[in-house]
């Protein structure tokens, strides 16, 4: 069975995309810093799908570290049939009010691991003449959002990069798709709330995430460039696209402040 490399593996929209992979028959490795939880999804996946599934512990925004996990791999003889960039993080704020520190973390792990682990393994997917790739964007990489800025500028890069390499490698046999999900019930977007202390989103604007995961997989194995689950999300993203420049910062600024103030 092909073998399918997930990170961000351990909570939220990257467990969910597991499980599809898992019940899709893509033996898996999952990829995370917190390895009790994978192993505990591991387990569950082995047993309710009957597939392989591998447990990696790597802090992808160590230098270097996609490299070390792609020779680990090479070495047990496991080739990667699908990639599945789910890591990430978030932070809300002001810019200004955000330690530099919060920025470097954004960028080191929703920009730099995402295209470490391309470069990692992507070129053996190239060689073989075959395989699939699924970066997790956002939708938020449609336009500018004040008091996401950093996030939001890193799942732009993301999506832009997606884009740009499904059509580089257009006639490979490689596909690479970018999930553009809107606001979703995570851990991440909880903790980002609590720690902000007023990021309030109405509730029929939050997704669920089996949704967005089980929309993401069919994407990704159709090898289509460019997945935005819910017709809301996908409404606004094709609004954000034609919509003149400046109005769209004044639209996202204004909804940055209710959200905040709400």
């Amino acid at each position: 069975m092909p073998t399918c490399l997930i990170t961000g593996a351990s909570s939220g929209i990257g467990e969910a995309l597991a499980r599809q992979f898992a019940a899709g028959n893509q033996d898996l490795v999952l990829v995370a810093r917190s390895a009790d939880k994978l192993r505990d999804l591991a387990g569950s996946l082995a047993a309710e799908y009957g597939v392989k599934v591998q447990v990696e512990r790597v802090d992808l925004a160590a230098r270097g570290a996609a490299g070390k996990l792609a020779a680990k791999l090479d070495g047990k003889g496991v080739a990667v049939d699908i990639l599945v960039n789910c890591a990430g993080i978030l932070e809300h704020g002001l810019f200004v009010d955000l330690e530099p520190a919060e920025h470097q973390q954004i960028i080191d792990l929703n920009i730099g691991s995402l295209t470490a682990m391309l470069d990692a393994f992507l070129p053996a997917m190239v060689a073989r003449g075959s395989g699939r790739v699924l970066n997790v964007a956002s939708i938020t990489a449609f336009q500018p959002m004040p008091r996401l800025a950093v996030y939001a500028a890193s799942k732009a890069y993301v999506l832009s990069l997606s884009e740009s390499l499904a059509e580089e490698l257009r006639g490979t046999g490689v596909t690479v798709s970018a999930l553009c999900p809107g606001v979703t019930a995570t851990n991440m977007v909880s903790k980002a709330q609590q720690k902000s202390g007023g990021l309030n989103f109405p509730r029929f604007l939050i997704g669920e995430v089996e949704m967005v995961a089980r929309e993401g997989y069919s994407a990704c194995m159709k090898g289509e460039a460019i997945c935005v689950p819910g017709l809301s999300n996908l409404a606004a993203a094709m609004a954000g696209r034609v919509t003149p420049k400046w109005l769209v910062r004044r639209i996202t600024g204004l909804v940055g402040r209710h959200t905040t103030s709400s």
